[in-house]
């Protein structure tokens, strides 16, 4: 019975932009319907890096529901109960409200991507051009299904770091593909033919992002961010001692080693250093292919993107560490990464696009306003 409540309440949360993508005065339905899920799906990673940091990810520590509840409101009294027996742990009536919005939230991206593929089979039934095969919003259908399964299991396996970052990595696949997905349904300003030799150089650039981003996972879902507390020296030296083996053996609880151990600082230290100096390598590459990309006029929005939130994730980065991890700018630094990715998707899809012969045709709408 709850399950049918929470799908009921997914429901209605998606049912207001719903109701704005349908009021809205816009000559392709579908289109808006893609951008707006691309946004809240932005929008529901940072609140996931925000019920992370507060650790409010075990608020709750059934899924999917909250002691067998769909609200923490009926869950009151065994929410009020494991707090009382363990006042510092992880359960508490605000942690518990955190993650059941987190959970809300995602069930309703659920339901907007559920009725993209309703949209797209109805418009290939009736042979309405859409531009877009209806396989691709079904994949993204599948691979939420997916996400939702570690995001179970992020709960089920106690926070485990590899179950943690491989749910943050699925979230920021699956906002890349929505990222894709809306930028097949918005024409091209200028068609670039030009533009495509770079094609490469921007595939290896969105790589060399997913790596930075896997490593700044693990020291998220590790709690290493403060081992080390200086820069640009890392406890005063530049290669200070570290524990590699430990630190990335992937398979194993929460603050422990793989062999049930207490993990140790060199471990964390490990972790730390090398999303640190992988950072290095990411940002000069970054810096260095959005002024070759800003050149083209199709590519100068997304470029001129890439450079700003490279400065941001430079400053928001530093900050975390100097000002010991403040939770607003810690939040920052999360929602920079994902826009990052969705910058990096979209200069790949123009690129793509601009090789000859594969100029894209505006999008009709499907649904009349």
């Amino acid at each position: 019975m709850f399950v049918l409540q929470l799908g009921l309440i997914g429901l209605c949360v998606a049912l207001l932009p719903l109701s704005y993508v349908w009021v809205k005065a816009d000559d392709n339905k579908f289109r808006k319907l893609v951008w707006l899920t691309t946004f809240l799906t932005l929008d529901l990673i940072m609140f996931g890096g925000f019920t992370r940091l507060t650790d409010s990810g075990l608020g709750c520590p059934d899924w999917p529901g909250c002691y067998g509840t769909s609200s923490p409101f009926i869950a009151h009294a065994a929410i009020t109960a494991a707090h009382q027996a363990m006042p510092s742990g992880p359960v508490s009536m605000v942690k518990a409200w955190i993650e059941m919005l987190h959970r809300y939230f995602a069930m309703a991206i659920g339901v907007l991507i559920i009725a993209q593929v309703v949209i797209a089979w109805t418009a290939r039934w009736k042979r309405r051009p859409l531009h877009v095969s209806p396989w691709w919003p079904t994949g993204i259908l599948l691979l939420i299904c997916v996400q939702g399964a570690f995001g179970a299991w992020t709960v089920t396996m106690k926070l485990q770091p590899v179950i943690v970052t491989l749910h943050l990595l699925l979230g920021l696949a699956l906002l890349g593909a929505l990222g894709w997905l809306a930028a097949r349904q918005t024409p091209i300003p200028v068609h670039e033919p030009a533009a495509a030799r770079w094609l490469p150089a921007a595939v290896f650039g969105l790589a060399l992002l997913v790596v930075q981003i896997a490593l700044g996972g693990w020291v998220s879902t590790n709690y290493a961010v403060l081992a080390c507390t200086d820069f640009p020296l890392c406890n005063g030296q530049w290669v200070p001692p570290m524990n590699f083996e430990h630190g990335f053996h992937l398979w194993r609880a929460l603050g422990m080693t793989g062999d049930g151990e207490v993990i140790s600082q060199d471990a964390l230290v490990a972790i730390h250093w090398t999303h640190r100096t992988f950072a290095v390598v990411v940002v000069l590459y970054m810096l260095w292919l959005a002024l070759k990309l800003r050149r083209f006029e199709s590519l100068r929005t997304p470029a001129n993107g890439v450079l700003l939130l490279i400065v941001i994730q430079f400053l928001t980065g530093l900050s975390n560490i100097v000002l010991q991890w403040p939770l607003p700018i810690a939040v920052a630094h999360n929602g920079g990464a994902a826009i990052l990715i969705l910058l990096l998707v979209m200069l790949n899809f123009r690129l793509s696009s601009s090789r000859p012969g594969r100029a894209l045709l505006p999008a009709r709408d499907v649904v009349s306003a």
